[in-house]
C-alpha cells in the first residue's frame, strides 16, 4: 500500500461540542493487518471506531468486514462505529460507488460518509458526528443509570386472588 504509514500514526483532536471541549484520541493503522493485534487492546476502550476505506481501493473496501468482525469480537456491544470512504477528491480513480459503502453501513446499522482528507470534504463533519454520537450515548447511558429501579404493586381483590390460587399449576391440582 503506497504511503501507508509504517506505524500507528496516533493524533489527538480536539473538537467543541455544545460548548465543551472534547478530545478525541485516533489511531490509524491504514488497515494493515499486522497491525490487527494491537488495535484489538484498544477496542476495550474505545467509545467510537471510525472505519475508513479508500473508495480508489476496492480491497480496502472489501477489507471493512474484517474489521468490523474484528471490532464485534473485541470493542463493546455499544461503541459508535461510522464508515468513511475517503478519497472522493479523486472520482476519475473510483472503484468502489457512494452506493455500495451505502449499503455497507446500512448493513451493519452505521452512519456513512465519503470525505477527502486532501480537501478537507466533511472531514469535520465526520468529526463532530462521532463525538455527538458518543456523547448522546454517554448521557442516555446516565441517565437510564440515575432512574431509581421500580417495583409495581398492583392490590387484587380478595375474591380474584382466591380464583388465581385455585387455578395454578404449581399448587392445587
Amino acid at each position: 500500500m503506497a504511503g501507508a504509514p509504517s506505524s500507528i500514526d496516533f493524533k489527538v483532536r480536539t473538537v467543541e461540542l455544545d460548548g465543551k471541549r472534547v478530545k478525541l484520541q485516533i489511531w490509524d493503522t491504514a488497515g494493515q493487518e499486522r497491525f490487527r493485534t494491537i488495535t484489538t487492546a484498544y477496542y476495550r476502550g474505545a467509545m467510537g471506531i471510525l472505519l475508513v476505506y479508500d473508495v480508489t481501493d476496492e480491497s480496502s473496501f472489501n477489507n471493512i468486514r474484517n474489521w468490523i468482525r474484528n471490532i464485534e469480537q473485541h470493542a463493546s456491544d455499544n461503541v459508535n462505529k461510522i464508515l468513511v470512504g475517503n478519497k472522493v477528491d479523486m472520482d476519475t480513480k473510483r472503484v468502489v460507488s457512494t452506493a455500495q459503502g451505502q449499503k455497507l453501513a446500512d448493513e451493519y446499522g452505521m452512519k456513512f460518509f465519503e470525505t477527502s482528507a486532501k480537501t478537507n470534504q466533511n472531514v469535520e463533519q465526520v468529526f463532530f458526528t462521532i463525538a455527538r454520537d458518543i456523547k448522546q450515548r454517554l448521557t442516555e447511558t446516565v441517565a437510564a443509570a440515575a432512574e431509581p429501579p421500580t417495583i409495581q404493586i398492583s392490590r387484587q381483590e380478595p375474591d380474584q386472588a382466591a380464583a388465581s390460587s385455585r387455578w395454578s399449576a404449581c399448587c392445587n391440582t
